[in-house]
Parts: structure tokens; C-alpha cells; sequence
């Protein structure tokens, strides 16, 4: 089969398209032919070397996300049959031909979805979900600030705060990414020139405190959110795009009896990710064929050019999702 592989640390240019052998369904797993996949921060940063693979996937071959179609089953697979059309999330090895998942990790793709759709829908909307309504705890009414609002995870954040019932608002260093999101359901949002510091989280929070923080920057950004937090509120941390570490106002955190959650997907063991994704599937998948959720695709690249689409995600325009098309 043909994978993107990642020859050594490096740029956009390290990766290369290779045949490799096609891996076999154990058990209970699934052998998945992928018709697209999706980019995220996390496969540049492995392509980088700074996010190794986790024991048990391909260690060069990046990709989180896929969908496709059911191409052989193990011998105690009993939810799926070959030619079931699936997506899902995986540890890498998604951005080629074939992958393999466990059975109970994977999810019918809806009807109203084509391949390139659902392929933007697990990391991003599956994120947005546990962080939001599983973690956050997220109640109707509740005022919502998301982050870099303009990614696939905030993008998927404003959606399913709004199908909650709750009011959501965001941050972005473009403008035309704040009016973007508009279209599907921000309420309002702020620009963020720089470093934001407690007097930019103060200002945020002019017209009211906010019940929960959805953070997929870091650096300055949870210290910023502090000062714009209302009391006992949460804030999810879920990304370190501005930066890795962060200096925080405990004063001022102890004394709104705020709490802060990190939050990561990729390494969790099995069965934590098999339940993130069985919930999932209950709550939020039915609300992408009563369209209540749309998908946001940014730019779609075959395989080949995955070079091209790690430079796109690079260069930090882009709204939505990045997608892979498996074959021209």
C-alpha cells in the first residue's frame, strides 16, 4: 500500500510517499481500506520529532483520523462486515491506503456525509465533544470562550455549544476568521494581536464573565482566561499552539475556585478512547444527518501532495479542516 512517511525530523520536505507492507487485522480489529484522512497539529509535530508515536502504531507513518470502508474483519469482529463505511480515530498510520482499528473504536458514517466529510469529523468533533459536554460539563445558557475559534476543534466547539443551548464566543488573530464563524453560531469574538495578558481577559469579559474556557493555545492564554473567568469556572486545556508552559495568577484562581483541566486524546488507553467514542457516536453523530452540525473543510490534497498540506497547515490560515484524499 501507499503511506506518507516520515524519513527523519525535519520540514515539509522529510516526508515522502512510500509502498509499504499492508498491515493485518488481529482478532478484533479491521482492516479498513481509507478513502480520506485529515491533518492535525499533532502530525506535524511527530513529522518534527517532538511527538513520537505511541508503542503499538506505525512510528513514521503520521495520521489520526480516516474514514473508509470495512475491507476485511478479524475472527471475533462481530459490529462491522466488509464494505461498511466507517471512520474513527487512531494513535497514526491513518494518512494511507490501509489501516487497522479496533472494532469497538469505530463508527457508522452517517449517510449525509461523503468521504472527505467524515474524514474532518473524529479528531475535531470527537475533542470538542469530551472537552465540552463530558469534561466541562456544559449546561445550557452558560457563556462559552473558545480559543483559536477558527481551527477544526474550535470551529466544532462553537457548533456544539450552540446545540446545547449555550452561548459560544471566541478568540482568533484574524478577523476574517472570527467573522467566519458567525455563519455557525459565534456570538461574538476578539481579536488577539499579540500575547494576551489579564487585561485582554478582562476585556473579554466586559459584557460577562464566562462559565468555561475552551483552550487550544497555551503559552499566555490560561492566565489571560483567568481574568476572564466567572466564578467556579472551568477552564480546558486542551493545546499548547502559544506555548508549552504558562505563568499563572493562583490568587486569582483560588479565589474564583476556577478549575483547569488538561486534556489529551492520542495517549489514552484503549478502553478509555473505545468509551469517548461509543458516547460519541450516541450523542453526537445523529446531529450531523439532522444537519444540526456541519462539517468545515479548509483545502482537500491528494496523498501526494502531502508535502503541500503540511505547508497550508503551516502557514496558520486555514479554517476548518485540512483533508487527504487517498487516490487522485
Amino acid at each position: 500500500m501507499l503511506a506518507a512517511v516520515i524519513s527523519r525530523p525535519g520540514g515539509p520536505e522529510v516526508l515522502d510517499l512510500r509502498t509499504v507492507i499492508r498491515p493485518s487485522p488481529e482478532s478484533n480489529e479491521v482492516l479498513i481500506r481509507v478513502r480520506a484522512s485529515a491533518l492535525n497539529r499533532a502530525d506535524l509535530l511527530q513529522r518534527q520529532g517532538h511527538y513520537p508515536a505511541p508503542p503499538g502504531v506505525p512510528a513514521d507513518i503520521p495520521g489520526m483520523e480516516f474514514a473508509g470502508e470495512v475491507a476485511q474483519i478479524g475472527s471475533n469482529v462481530h459490529l462491522w462486515k466488509p464494505g461498511d463505511r466507517v471512520m474513527g480515530l487512531v494513535a497514526g498510520g491513518a494518512h494511507a491506503e490501509y489501516l487497522v482499528a479496533h472494532e469497538r473504536t469505530l463508527m457508522q458514517i452517517p449517510s449525509s456525509l461523503t468521504w472527505q466529510q467524515a474524514a474532518a469529523v473524529p479528531e475535531a468533533f470527537i475533542t470538542a465533544h469530551d472537552a465540552l459536554w463530558i469534561q466541562a460539563a456544559l449546561h445550557p445558557s452558560e457563556r462559552v470562550l473558545i480559543h483559536a475559534v477558527g481551527s477544526g476543534v474550535g470551529i466544532a466547539a462553537v457548533q456544539l455549544a450552540k446545540a446545547l443551548g449555550s452561548i459560544p464566543f471566541g478568540t482568533s488573530r484574524t478577523p476574517g476568521k472570527l467573522i467566519r464563524a458567525k455563519e455557525f453560531g459565534l456570538e461574538s469574538g476578539f481579536l488577539v494581536p499579540g500575547s494576551p495578558a489579564g487585561e485582554e481577559g478582562r476585556k473579554w469579559a466586559a459584557d460577562g464573565p464566562f462559565d468555561i474556557v475552551l483552550d487550544l493555545a497555551g503559552g499566555p492564554y490560561p492566565n489571560a482566561s483567568l481574568h476572564a473567568l466567572a466564578h467556579r469556572g472551568r477552564i480546558i486545556l486542551i493545546g499548547t499552539m502559544a506555548g508549552a508552559r504558562s505563568a499563572l495568577d493562583l490568587g486569582l484562581m483560588l479565589g474564583k475556585r476556577a478549575r483547569m483541566i488538561g486534556t489529551v486524546l492520542r495517549a489514552r488507553p484503549l478502553e478509555e478512547k473505545i468509551s469517548v467514542t461509543r458516547l460519541f457516536a450516541r450523542e453526537v453523530v445523529p446531529l450531523f444527518e439532522r444537519k444540526t452540525l456541519r462539517v468545515v473543510i479548509d483545502t482537500e490534497f491528494n496523498l501526494s501532495e502531502i508535502r503541500k498540506a503540511h505547508e497550508r497547515m503551516e502557514s496558520n490560515e486555514t479554517f476548518g479542516k485540512i483533508v487527504l484524499r487517498m487516490s487522485d
